[in-house]
């Protein structure tokens, strides 16, 4: 279903194919590193500033599409040494009552949108069960957006493999030791030089570098503008741990623990990834989630899919607010009561031996966007009416059961989550004078 985008990637292959491309990324992500939060600052700092441009003309802005330009200005720097300045083009203007076409064209955001395709047409495919292919019969969706991915990445691949056949010709290749400036595809050309594996692998990051850490930082800024108290309280402590002006540290974001708890309790409600599914590899049985009924028998070799976004808000999981936001429930004794004794209830970086390779580096990137954020605004609303009408909740949403009432935007889930019509927001700046 998947490998017409991903191939065999980390995330999509299973037995020793997944050992092999687990074993040749994991070395990367042992640990975070200074070069990191150098590329966070470098687009953090660019980001918010056309925001600053955009809210002294009065004018809303897309966070969630500003978000996923940061997010891949960011990845592609850290995965290829090379940001591609998707930050650097047109941003997307408020509705006005007319249709709006899309930004210039523009080379990486070209790529980005075709990726982004690709995935959706995948995301699809599980829904159509056994028949998908029935679908597709005549044309594989995803070939022509992957023909767009292609022209963009295949380049920086060559590139680096052919970088990488000169020095060994010259017998300067590096140790495999990974240096601080070292990227990640500077690691993977030393454990292989094959086009498909290195593409393969080098999505599969994408994915998980720039999709999931924008829906983070776009649904963390949705719920701060709706919970104002969680806003001023998390400021308070960034002001407190961090300081007006200075650079968030990796011994800063250990200190900051309601801002981890806010990461965390958006996680739960909104996780980036909100369903996966196991393979089972022989026969075996699931206990009933009631003691008296029998097990659930599952065959070999069978697909099982859960969803996080249901598993995350379930009250017998979380208890009887389970469908609120509260970063408390991370701190208190509800943590203690239903997380601690059952920790794969909370799985928005899956758990066991598929836990996310770049789990920290997420976590790091995320920390570090909100603290500048909150470094340099003072309050945070909605701007509903910067919203095309057909992408606001409908009015019967009101009257609906659990958050669904509480929506102000349309949550949607393909592979990862999004709002469709971006997340349309308005800021206070800091008066610096008053620093």
């Amino acid at each position: 279903m998947t490998s017409s985008v991903l191939g065999t990637g980390v995330f999509v292959s299973d037995g020793e194919m997944w050992k092999f491309h687990r074993s040749m990324t994991r070395p990367f992500f042992v640990q975070s590193r200074i070069s990191h939060f150098n590329i966070f600052d470098c687009h953090a700092e660019h980001a918010i500033n056309l925001m600053k441009r955009r809210f002294r003309a009065k004018r809303a802005i897309d966070f969630q599409d500003l978000m996923f330009r940061f997010t891949l200005d960011s990845a592609t720097e850290f995965l290829f040494g090379r940001c591609v300045h998707s930050l650097s083009a047109d941003l997307p203007l408020p509705y006005t009552g007319t249709p709006a076409g899309l930004s210039k064209a523009c080379a990486p955001l070209d790529f980005a949108r075709a990726f982004a395709r690709a995935q959706f047409v995948i995301s699809r495919r599980p829904s159509k069960g056994w028949a998908w292919p029935l679908f597709e019969l005549f044309k594989d969706e995803t070939e022509e957006p992957m023909k767009s991915v292609d022209a963009f990445i295949e380049p920086v691949l060559r590139n680096a493999m052919k970088k990488h056949g000169l020095a060994a010709k010259r017998g300067q290749l590096a140790s495999n030791k990974i240096s601080d400036e070292d990227t990640l595809l500077d690691h993977l050309v030393r454990q292989t030089t094959e086009l498909e594996l290195l593409k393969d692998e080098i999505l599969n990051i994408m994915v998980a570098a720039r999709d999931t850490t924008s829906a983070a930082l776009t649904f963390a800024v949705y719920l701060l503008s709706t919970h104002p108290i969680v806003f001023t309280r998390l400021r308070e402590e960034i002001m407190q741990i961090v300081g007006p002006t200075d650079r968030p540290s990796i011994e800063d974001i250990r200190e900051l623990k309601y801002l981890r708890a806010v990461i965390d309790e958006t996680l739960r409600l909104y996780s980036p990834v909100p369903f996966n599914k196991l393979e089972s590899i022989k026969a075996t049985t699931f206990p009933s989630s009631n003691p008296s009924e029998k097990p659930y028998y599952v065959p070999g070799d069978t697909s099982v899919w859960y969803s996080l976004l249901m598993m995350h808000r379930r009250k017998d999981l979380w208890g009887p607010d389970a469908e609120e936001f509260d970063p408390d429930r991370f701190l208190d004794e509800r943590l203690h009561k239903y997380l601690t004794p059952r920790p794969c209830i909370f799985m928005p970086f899956s758990a066991g031996p598929r836990i996310c390779l770049g789990q920290q580096f997420a976590y790091n990137e995320v920390s570090f966007m909100l603290i500048r954020l909150l470094q340099n605004f003072t309050s945070i609303s909605l701007a509903p009416e910067a919203h095309a009408p057909e992408t606001l909740p409908p009015a019967a949403w009101a009257k609906a059961e659990g958050r669904k009432a509480k929506e102000k935007v349309m949550p949607v889930a393909h592979l990862n989550m999004h709002i469709r019509g971006g997340l349309w927001v308005r800021m206070t700046e800091v008066d610096n004078e008053n620093l």
